[in-house]
Parts: structure tokens; C-alpha cells; sequence
């Protein structure tokens, strides 16, 4: 097989490496922002913390629609970006801040007034519904914000300004650590409120995320607002947004809602606590060590983007693309060796205790772990394809499917068969987080290799 396309111009891999840096950091200050929130809530018990799983399912689902709006735009962005047209910029953003505020207030008002009816949907433990209640109220609220300050990091990412994010979730960060310190144990004089006191901790620092955005976007000189174009961003743009950005949205909608069924799945199993808790502190571990692939996957679509953007050829930039899959595929066999190692040595021994998980929960955590490390070459080839280099590429249609179909006609009907038809030991069943890439990484290696993905979607019809 040859490999020359990995030989690039000066400068390139550390150009991604710049990029993604960043983003790397920016990931693993919110992933440890989580684990941090699992591992306060931890203390409390385990019921306390299989219930903020729960509740964070729905959440999860706003998080990632935010997400796709992020990564949606990010396809017109940096393509923009790459021709120099601010004007245009502002207009997506604009499209971006009406869509996600929109469907961030609808989740949160339904969360809000529903709070038991959305959680008996994931779960019949009635325990961790009455528990998750509180949780839900307050949090869903706190994502009206998140969801504007989100679309706004997102676009200074396209724009090749990557530290700005890292800056604004370090800080809001370090508030919800404090806060969740202070109200989850009630410090500083004020009552211990618990699994309450961490959602408003989290709300907290989702209204300093806001704060911080608004006034950077008001003097930010690099990328002025323009209100006009913001407001009123018209109907070719309106076009071009629906026509790249809805399938992204779309993906990233089923994607959530497919991967959120897992702790469905779970909630409906036998020992569902003890399954959902290990599934809680697996994944928490291994978002820590994801945080690298995803640095570079956004590095990808903004790189790809930017080159389809000012005009190079459809060869170059599919050797751009294979060079960037191949080496988030080779770094994430590096980091998959190193959550192996970190939890053999350090988090088993001496982290996994202080979570006070029955033995049964320690047992299937571990083996989950070990699926999660083994996976983990796949899952930064197929993140790099998907997130990166097709979408930054314009070849939204074909990265839905290739995202979605392995999980949702291999890997949910697997678990359901394995979970609640055939009812096979819990271990086993923790085998099938897995299959998912297993399954995308072939046809994603047939796409890359095809150059069909590169479009220049900043063109007029």
C-alpha cells in the first residue's frame, strides 16, 4: 500500500497539531468537568450517581443537537473562512443562534414541566426518577445559554482561534468544581442539597460560559459582529444552511438519541443500577481519553474546509484527508495503550474504590474499559472521517450514513437481542460498546479512498 500522501509540506502536522491542541485541552477540561461531577456525586452513592446518568440522557440529546448545529455550520464556516468572507460568517452564525436557541428552550421548558414523564421514558427505576427530578429541572434550563456560547466557540474554531474555547470552559471549569464542592456537600455554611446542589453548580458556570462569549464577541476585532447580517441573514444562506447543515443536525440527532439508548436498554435490565453505574464511570474515563481524537478531528474539518475554500485541487485535498485519518488512527492507538495502562495502575486500584461501586458494577466497569481501549484506534480513524475530513469536506449525506447506520442496524438490535431478549450475563453484554466502529471503519476507509467526499460548497448554484 502506498503511504506517500503522509509526506506533507513543512509545517503541516504541526499545523494540526496546533490546531487541535486547543481543542484537546478545551475537551479534557469538560470531559473532566464531568468526571469531576460523577465523582462528587459518587461520594454521595451510588443511587445518586446512576440518577444524574439518567437525567443526563435528554441533556446528552441537547448537547449533541447543539453539536450538530456546531459542526453543521462549521462546514460553511471554514470554507468561508478560506475565501476571506466575513460577512457570510455572521450570516451562518446568525442561522446558528435562531435554530439552537430554539430547540434549546423547547427541550428545557419540557424538561422543565415534565420532568418524571422524561425520566420514566429511560428508566422504570422509580428511585432514580424521584432522585433525577431536581437534577433535570435545573440543568435543562442551563443549556439555553450553553447553546449560544456554543455556536459562537464554535465558530472561532472555524476560524482557526481554537484557544478562545479552551479559555472559556477552563474558567467555567474550575466555577462548577467549586460549586459543586460547596453545594453538593454544603461548605462555607450553606446546606448540603446534593444531587441539587450539583445541577446548580452546572448552571452556574453555563451563565459565566454565556457572560464571557458575549463580551469577547462585542470587542473581538479578528471577527466583528455584524448585527445586520446577523439578524437578517436572507435566503440564500438560509439555503445553504438547511442543505449542509440539516443532515449534520440530523446525524448528530440520531447518533445522541442511538447512543443514549444504551442506558435505556440498561434501565430496563436486571441489576439496571449497577449496569448503568459502571456505564457511568467506564464512559467518564474514557471521554478523558477520547479528548485527543475529537482535538483533531475538528483540526481536520477546519484544515479541509479551509484548503476546499481557496481553490485547491480535489487530489490534494484527499491526500490531506488520508494523512489526517491516518495519523488520528495511529494516535489513537497511542492513547488507547494509555487508558489501559492508567487503569490497570491507577484508576482500578486506587480511583475505581472512592465511586463505593458494588462488586458486581467494578466487575462489568472494567470490562467495558478494556472494550472502550481496544476500540480505540477505530474510533479515532472513523471520528477523523466522519467529523473531520467528510463534513469538512461538504459530504454531510454520506457521513450521516455512515455514522448512523452501523448503530442503529448493528449495534442497538445486537444489544437489545443480547440485553433484553436472550438476557446473556452483564459482562457479556458490555462487550457490545465495540461494535459500532468495528462496523463504520471499513466503508468509512472505502469513502475516504473514493475522493467523492470533496465539494466546494461556498459556490453559487
Amino acid at each position: 500500500m502506498n503511504f506517500s500522501y503522509l509526506r506533507r509540506e513543512p509545517g503541516f502536522y504541526r499545523r494540526v497539531f496546533t490546531l487541535a491542541l486547543p481543542v484537546v485541552l478545551q475537551n479534557l477540561i469538560t470531559t473532566s468537568l464531568g468526571f469531576m461531577d460523577t465523582f462528587m456525586v459518587g461520594l454521595v452513592g451510588q443511587e445518586q450517581m446512576s440518577a444524574v446518568t439518567v437525567a443526563n440522557v435528554p441533556i446528552y440529546i441537547i448537547q449533541l443537537i447543539v453539536f450538530g448545529l456546531q459542526s453543521g455550520s462549521r462546514v460553511l464556516i471554514s470554507q468561508f473562512w478560506g475565501r476571506g468572507d466575513r460577512e457570510s460568517i455572521n450570516r451562518v452564525m446568525g442561522i446558528g443562534f435562531f435554530v439552537a436557541g430554539g430547540i434549546s428552550t423547547l427541550c428545557a421548558l419540557t424538561m422543565g414541566l415534565f420532568p418524571r414523564q422524561v425520566l420514566m421514558l429511560i428508566t422504570d427505576n422509580a428511585r432514580l426518577v424521584e432522585l433525577g427530578t431536581s437534577y433535570i429541572r435545573i440543568v435543562g434550563f442551563s443549556y439555553i445559554l450553553n447553546s449560544l456560547s456554543s455556536i459562537y466557540i464554535g465558530m472561532q474554531q472555524s476560524i482557526e482561534n481554537p484557544r478562545f474555547g479552551m479559555t472559556v470552559f477552563a474558567i467555567s471549569t474550575v466555577c462548577n468544581t467549586v460549586g459543586n464542592y460547596i453545594l453538593i456537600f454544603g461548605k462555607l455554611g450553606l446546606p448540603a442539597l446534593g444531587i441539587t446542589g450539583a445541577a446548580i453548580a452546572t448552571f452556574s458556570s453555563r451563565v459565566v460560559e454565556f457572560v464571557i462569549s458575549l463580551v469577547y464577541a462585542l470587542h473581538c476585532k479578528q471577527m466583528p459582529l455584524l448585527p445586520a447580517c446577523i439578524l437578517r441573514p436572507g435566503k440564500a444562506t438560509f439555503r445553504s444552511f438547511v442543505k449542509f447543515s440539516t443532515p449534520v443536525l440530523l446525524n448528530e440527532t440520531l447518533w445522541g438519541t442511538g447512543t443514549s439508548l444504551y442506558t435505556v436498554i440498561m434501565g430496563h435490565m436486571a441489576a439496571s443500577g449497577d449496569l448503568i453505574a459502571a456505564y457511568t464511570v467506564a464512559g467518564s474515563i474514557d471521554k478523558l481519553s477520547t479528548a485527543g481524537i475529537y482535538g483533531i478531528a475538528n483540526a481536520a474539518a477546519v484544515i479541509v474546509g479551509k484548503e476546499i475554500g481557496i481553490g485547491s485541487s480535489r487530489e490534494s485535498v484527499v491526500r490531506i484527508g488520508k494523512a489526517v485519518c491516518l495519523t488520528a488512527f495511529l494516535f489513537a492507538l497511542a492513547l488507547g495503550g494509555v487508558e489501559l495502562l492508567a487503569f490497570l495502575t491507577l484508576l482500578r486500584p486506587y480511583v475505581l474504590p472512592l465511586f463505593s461501586l458494588s462488586a458486581g458494577a467494578a466487575a462489568m466497569c472494567a470490562v467495558m474499559v478494556y472494550c472502550y481501549a481496544g476500540v480505540m484506534p477505530l474510533h479515532g480513524f472513523s471520528s477523523t472521517m466522519v467529523v473531520g475530513v467528510l463534513r469538512g469536506g461538504g459530504d454531510v449525506r454520506a457521513s450521516l450514513l455512515i455514522d448512523n447506520f452501523p448503530l442503529w442496524c448493528v449495534e442497538l438490535p445486537l444489544m437489545c437481542l443480547l440485553g433484553l431478549v436472550l438476557k446473556v450475563p452483564n459482562e457479556m453484554f458490555c462487550l457490545c460498546i465495540a461494535i459500532e466502529h468495528l462496523a463504520k471503519a471499513p466503508v468509512g476507509l472505502w469513502r475516504i479512498h473514493s475522493g467523492k467526499w470533496v465539494h466546494d460548497i461556498t459556490r453559487s448554484d
